[in-house]
């Protein structure tokens, strides 16, 4: 790929991106690979067209953290619309219920219920993810069954809302006329939550039905969207938050810094004694230089090498030719 606009760095690197509606993931990823000059660009969690916000992307050697960013806890801003149900749970799909005016009412005068309702929605939950969503249901996207014509419902998954802090309701009106109450929200939720899917809990629970108008991601494990730049400024080469491997692993690991003889060892897989350090599942490996060299366990005084990262990596993986 020709005429990147960003230099990438030699080991590659982890980009926010603040995305903005309309754009898919997918679009935000074949961006940055024109940007970088790169094939190898990955993401470590989408976000719906409709949503805003932190997209976290990996770029050359660099993708080979993503498997461990996608696991990590999302933060988001949402505004919940109670009174109509939709298809898909959010603004974009047809209504299959509304409320009648005197219900919406009802629900808007107590809010100590809705209140509780918020409560019981939030801890460790069983959710049933949205319909309209991409995962398959015997060898087959469920949004595409639910296009087809064929009625959808996902099994309920584990999932973690640890924190789900509301605005004070207050009416509204649809563009239709529909009186309804739109909540502003945040929520701090494990991988794998559908935010359209507790906006849909919660009108259900409530009587009224709910869908989502509004989304946005604020975070990602520690990572902020206001430290991310936007598609355009990545493009145009005037922004880009790019940010070396090490910097990203010891943000969610403890760092051990190995010495010249120690990281050719690493390098070659072997194990390496580190004497007393803690036991860890993971730990962020690094050379005399600060550069990152590999994920290691640790366990009883030894090494053992979960990812490796190259020194030196190729001219493939770094960008370029591809």
């Amino acid at each position: 790929m020709s005429n990147p606009s960003v230099s990438l760095p030699p080991h590659g690197g982890i980009l926010l991106l603040d995305k903005d509606e309309g754009w898919t993931s997918h679009d935000a990823v074949a961006k940055s690979r024109r940007a970088f000059g790169t094939r190898k660009v990955g993401h470590a969690g989408t976000l719906d067209p409709m949503a805003t916000g932190l997209l976290v992307l990996g770029a050359g050697p660099a993708t080979r953290l993503l498997t461990h960013l996608v696991g990590l806890d999302k933060t988001y801003t949402t505004t919940i619309r109670l009174g109509i149900a939709t298809v898909t749970d959010d603004r974009e799909g047809e209504p299959t219920a509304v409320a009648d005016s005197a219900a919406v009412a009802a629900v808007l005068a107590n809010p100590a219920q809705i209140a509780a309702e918020v409560l019981a929605l939030t801890g460790d939950i069983e959710q049933a993810p949205s319909a309209v969503s991409a995962i398959k249901v015997d060898g087959q996207r469920a949004y595409d069954r639910v296009r087809a014509g064929e009625a959808v419902e996902l099994k309920r998954r584990p999932v973690t809302i640890h924190e789900f802090e509301i605005a004070a309701p207050r009416a509204a009106t649809a563009d239709d006329g529909t009186a309804v109450i739109d909540i502003d929200a945040t929520v701090r939720c494990s991988t794998g939550t559908y935010i359209r899917a507790l906006a849909r809990d919660l009108g259900a629970a409530l009587g009224i039905g709910g869908h989502l108008i509004a989304l946005r991601r604020t975070a990602v494990g520690p990572f902020a969207v206001t430290d991310a730049g936007t598609i355009e400024q990545l493009m145009s080469g005037a922004r880009a938050e790019v940010l070396e491997p090490a910097r990203v692993a010891t943000a969610l690991f403890p760092e051990l810094r190995f010495d010249a003889q120690q990281t050719l060892d690493l390098g070659h897989g072997k194990r390496v004694n580190v004497g007393d350090v803690p036991d860890a599942k993971l730990a962020a490996a690094t050379n005399p230089d600060g550069v990152l060299i590999g994920l290691v366990e640790v366990s009883r005084g030894r090494t053992r090498v979960v990812t490796n990262f190259p020194t030196v990596p190729n001219a493939t993986e770094a960008g370029g030719a591809a």
